[in-house]
């Protein structure tokens, strides 16, 4: 039941505090906007690089993560296998 009201008070933390990210997109698009009036699209060409980093930075860092979480289990594996045969040759010599 704890863990039921966590998660039912972070989805509602995340969706109170939302509401002032989502303004933002009309924000940025009415900057793109009034720059490709006036002719330049270095505003709408940054804006979309900044969309991209913070679409790739989550993936990269998940990635990065499971690595790691990898190569440790592989160590662990790897040791205990070793334990388990010098174990396994102690009792058997």
């Amino acid at each position: 039941m704890k863990k039921f009201a966590v998660i039912i008070g972070l989805m509602l933390s995340f969706l109170l505090t939302g509401a002032d990210t989502w303004a933002q997109c009309a924000m940025c698009r009415g900057s793109v906007e009034s720059s490709m009036g006036n002719g330049r699209n270095n505003v709408g060409v940054g804006l979309n690089t900044g969309i991209m980093f913070l679409f790739v930075m989550p993936y990269l860092l998940v990635a990065v993560i499971g690595y790691l979480w990898y190569r440790n289990s592989r160590k662990a594996l790897q040791e205990r296998q070793f334990v388990a045969s010098r174990v396994k040759q102690a009792f058997q010599g």
